[in-house]
């Protein structure tokens, strides 16, 4: 049988036709209000101070980040400064909406509207803010807005030794994807990076999941979860962390 023949009984698997395909616009300026947590543009001269007040005495924050630990107010501005004049990313600061105190600040980064692909990152959260109602919005509300826009897939990266990282970007229902070995070297030292994303299709039953958990009826008085957030997005997650 010849090689013509053999395809046409047999052709090779094709992905599957997007349809309408358009790229998503690229993140801007926006403001992302929930009941929790306000994301607003990260800016040197507005959130500079505060933040490194909530970050300061606590170099542990940066020991998987390529920069900082930051031992000067004037550093962390200045890192503020130049960082958000990088158009490959967007960074924004988390606001406890009851408080109004700043509390951390995330990314999108690897931007590829081509592909329908964008990732989170760069989260750093204060030890106050850290497992809280108002984080947990925040990562909610970056991800509404990415799929809102029309992204396809929405990624989560960390050094595969973070295992808090990987442990939250279980929680948040992103599901894993392995571990690339030797990705790269942060700060004289190997990062192995382990991988996790969220698709559309998967996004309809994670936005009910994070919905339904960060509903006023499932908190006490005293303001603790009565369905934890990790048991809801378990049922849509296509595979689990085999670190956890």
């Amino acid at each position: 049988m010849t090689h013509a023949a053999e395809n046409k009984t047999d052709p090779r698997p094709l992905g599957d036709l997007v349809p309408d395909w358009t790229p998503p616009p690229l993140p801007g300026d926006m403001v992302l209000t929930g009941r929790a947590c306000i994301v607003e543009p990260l800016d040197a001269e507005a959130h500079s101070a505060q933040l490194f007040s909530a970050f300061d005495g606590h170099d542990w924050l940066w020991d998987y980040m390529p920069y900082g630990p930051f031992h000067s107010a004037s550093a962390y501005h200045r890192w503020i400064r130049d960082t958000v004049a990088n158009p490959t990313m967007r960074f924004y600061a988390f606001r406890d909406a009851a408080s109004r105190k700043l509390f951390g600040v995330a990314s999108y980064l690897r931007m590829d509207p081509a592909a329908g692909s964008i990732e989170v990152g760069n989260i750093c959260i204060a030890p106050a803010g850290q497992q809280s109602r108002a984080f947990t919005e925040a990562m909610y509300l970056m991800m509404r807005w990415a799929f809102d826009a029309g992204y396809r897939r929405y990624e989560w990266k960390c050094n595969a030794l973070n295992i808090p990282s990987r442990r939250a970007a279980q929680r948040l229902g992103f599901s894993y994807e392995g571990v690339f070995r030797q990705a790269v070297v942060i700060k004289g030292r190997n990062r192995d990076t382990a991988w996790f994303a969220a698709i559309d299709s998967e996004w309809p039953a994670l936005r009910q999941a994070y919905d339904s958990w960060l509903s006023p009826g499932n908190f006490d008085d005293q303001g603790r979860q009565i369905e934890r957030l990790s048991d809801l997005t378990r049922l849509v997650r296509v595979s689990s962390d085999p670190a956890l």
